[in-house]
C-alpha cells in the first residue's frame, strides 16, 4: 500500500471512505504562519482552515515552522502535507465517523535549518495571520538576541518573524497581522504581547517598530478545546489504512466536538473568515463564558467525579457514563449543582447546551479517559475548579449542593494513603493499590492516622491554606460530607451514589 499523497488525492485513489481536497485547494496562496506541528493544531485550526478553503470562503493555506529537524517533518514532506484526520464521536446523541484529508498544510519548514526561508516568508504580502500552540512554557521571556539564527524562545523566533516584516514593507500599518495563540494559559494573547514588547525594548529595537508591534497588530486572547489523541493503536491504524486506502504516518484521530473561542472585532473577525463554516468557531469581544463554563463543568466535573468513580470500580469515564445510575449522578452533578455555581455571568439556557455537548464526549466510545489519570494533582483541581463554584453556589441557593458534597467525600476517601513507596503515596481498593499522585499526599495520609472522619472532613475544611477560604463555615456542608463520607465507609461508594439519587435530594435547578 502506498503513502497519502497528492497523486493518490488528484488521482482519487483513495477510497469513498474519505473527504479529499479540490485541486484548486492545492494552489491557495500562503496566508498562515503557524508554529508548532502537533496534533492540536491538525485537528482544529488547521481542520477549521481545511474546512473553510473547500467551501471557497479563507482561501489560504499554512507554512508550518517546526522548532527542530527530523520527526514528523520528514512525513510532511513525504505526504505533501497531507494527513487523514479522523473523527470519532457523539454529537446530538448521533454516533459520529468522518474522514477527511486535510489540505491545508503548504509546506513545513524547520527553525533550526531553514530560518532563513522562514523570514523570507514574514515579508509575503499574503501572510495575514499566525498561529500557535508550543505547550504552556512556551510562552515565556528569555533573555536573547532576536537576530540569532534562529532565536531560542518561540516569542524570540515571533518578535523576529515581525521584526522582518516591519522592516519589508517599511512599518506599514495595514500589513499588521492577527496573532492567535492556542496555548492553554489563560490571556494567552494579552501574555504573548506584553512578553513581545518587553523582549523588543530589551533588544534595543526602535521607537516606531514599537508602535508598529503594539497598533498595527492584534495578539487574541484564545480557547482551544478538542481532544485529539493523535494516531490510534496498531490494530486501529492497519484497520483504518485498510478502509481509507492508503498509509498515512501523519493520521490523527479526533472527537468531534469542537471548540476555539477567540477574542477579537471585526476586523480580526474579517481576517478570520474561516470563522463562518463551523459552529466550533466563536469570535467575539469577550470569551471569558467559554473558559469558566469548560473550567466549571467540563474540569470541574471530571475532578469532583474522578475519585468517586474509581472508588465505585469504574476505569473510564466512557464506563461510569454507560452506568445507569452513576451516569445519573455525573448529569445530576454537572447541571444541578455546578451550573448554578459558575461564578460568572453566563447565560443558563447556554451552559446547559455546553453541559449537554460535555455529557456527549463523556459518552464517545472511541475515547478511553482514564479516572485514575484525572486525579493527578487532585487537591489544586479541586481548589482551582471548584472551591469557587461552591462557594458562589451557596451564595445563589444557600443550601448544600449534595453532588458536590459527595464528590468532595470521595475525594477525602481516595486521598486516604495507607502507605508510601519511593516517594509516592498509595491508597487500597479491594485489596488492590492504586497511587495517590499530589504533593498533599503525605499531610492527608497523616490525618487518616490520627483523626475520625468526622475531624478530619472539619480539619480539611477549615484549612485556609489548601482552599483559600475557610470551608467550614459554609452552613451544613460539613455535616453532610461527613455523613457521605460514613457512607462510603460502611457500605461503599456505589452504594453512597444509589442512596443519593433513591433520596432525591438532588437539586434540579
Amino acid at each position: 500500500m502506498t503513502y497519502l499523497s497528492r497523486n493518490i488525492v488528484l488521482a482519487e485513489a483513495a477510497t469513498a471512505a474519505v473527504a479529499l481536497p479540490n485541486a484548486a485547494q492545492f494552489e491557495l496562496p500562503e496566508k498562515v504562519l503557524q508554529f508548532g506541528t502537533g496534533v492540536l493544531l491538525r485537528g482544529l485550526p488547521d481542520y477549521f482552515i481545511n474546512k473553510a478553503n473547500q467551501q471557497g470562503i479563507f482561501n489560504g493555506r499554512i507554512v508550518v515552522v517546526k522548532s527542530t529537524d527530523g520527526g514528523d517533518i520528514n512525513a510532511f514532506s513525504r505526504q505533501d502535507g497531507l494527513y487523514t484526520l479522523c473523527i470519532r464521536g457523539i454529537e446530538d446523541s448521533e454516533q459520529v465517523e468522518e474522514n477527511v484529508v486535510c489540505s491545508a498544510i503548504s509546506r513545513v519548514l524547520s527553525a533550526k535549518s531553514q530560518w532563513a526561508e522562514v523570514l523570507k516568508f514574514a515579508a509575503s504580502p499574503d501572510l495575514q495571520v499566525v498561529i500557535s500552540n508550543t505547550t504552556e512554557v512556551g510562552i515565556q521571556l528569555l533573555q536573547e538576541d532576536i537576530h540569532q539564527t534562529p532565536p531560542q524562545s518561540f516569542p524570540g523566533k515571533l518578535l523576529a518573524v515581525l521584526y522582518a516584516r516591519y522592516q519589508a514593507f517599511g512599518g506599514d500599518k495595514s500589513k499588521g497581522l492577527v496573532i492567535v495563540p492556542t496555548e492553554l494559559i489563560p490571556d494567552n494573547g494579552s501574555k504573548l504581547e506584553a512578553i513581545l514588547l518587553e523582549l523588543a525594548h530589551r533588544n534595543g529595537l526602535e521607537t516606531e517598530f514599537l508602535d508598529w508591534l503594539e497598533t498595527a497588530n492584534h495578539c487574541c486572547n484564545s480557547l482551544v478545546d478538542r481532544i485529539v489523541p493523535g494516531r490510534p493503536d496498531v490494530g486501529s491504524y492497519n484497520a483504518l489504512s485498510e478502509q481509507l486506502g492508503y498509509d498515512d504516518d501523519l493520521l490523527t484521530m479526533s472527537e468531534v466536538y469542537r471548540l476555539w473561542a477567540i477574542e477579537g472585532d471585526e476586523h480580526v473577525r474579517s481576517v478570520l473568515s474561516f470563522g463562518q463554516v463551523d459552529k466550533g468557531v466563536i469570535i467575539q469581544p469577550d470569551i471569558n463564558e467559554f473558559r469558566e463554563m469548560k473550567l466549571r463543568l467540563l474540569n470541574g466535573t471530571h475532578t469532583l467525579s474522578c475519585g468517586l468513580a474509581h472508588l465505585s470500580g469504574f476505569e473510564t469515564v466512557r464506563g461510569a457514563m454507560d452506568d445507569e445510575v452513576f451516569g445519573s449522578f455525573i448529569g445530576h452533578l454537572m447541571l444541578g449543582n455546578l451550573l448554578p455555581g459558575i461564578p460568572y455571568p453566563v447565560s443558563e439556557a447556554k451552559a446547559r447546551d455546553f453541559g449537554r455537548q460535555v455529557l456527549d464526549r463523556f459518552r464517545n466510545p472511541f475515547i478511553e479517559h482514564r479516572w485514575l489519570a484525572i486525579t493527578l494533582n487532585y487537591t489544586a483541581k479541586m481548589q482551582m475548579r471548584n472551591v469557587p463554584t461552591l462557594l458562589h453556589y451557596y451564595q445563589q441557593r444557600r443550601g448544600v449542593p449534595q453532588s458536590i458534597a459527595l464528590g468532595f467525600a470521595a475525594y477525602l476517601l481516595f486521598m486516604r494513603g495507607t502507605h508510601e513507596q519511593n516517594g509516592t503515596w498509595y491508597g487500597e481498593l479491594g485489596g488492590e493499590q492504586y497511587p495517590i499522585q499530589d504533593e498533599k499526599a503525605g499531610y492527608f495520609a497523616e490525618l487518616w492516622q490520627k483523626l475520625s472522619p468526622a475531624v478530619l472532613v472539619t480539619t480539611v475544611l477549615q484549612n485556609q491554606a489548601l482552599w483559600g477560604h475557610d470551608l467550614g463555615q459554609l452552613p451544613g456542608f460539613a455535616n453532610q460530607v461527613t455523613e457521605y463520607l460514613q457512607q462510603m465507609l460502611d457500605h461503599g461508594a456505589y452504594a453512597a451514589v444509589t442512596t443519593l439519587l433513591n433520596n432525591q435530594v438532588l437539586v434540579e435547578k
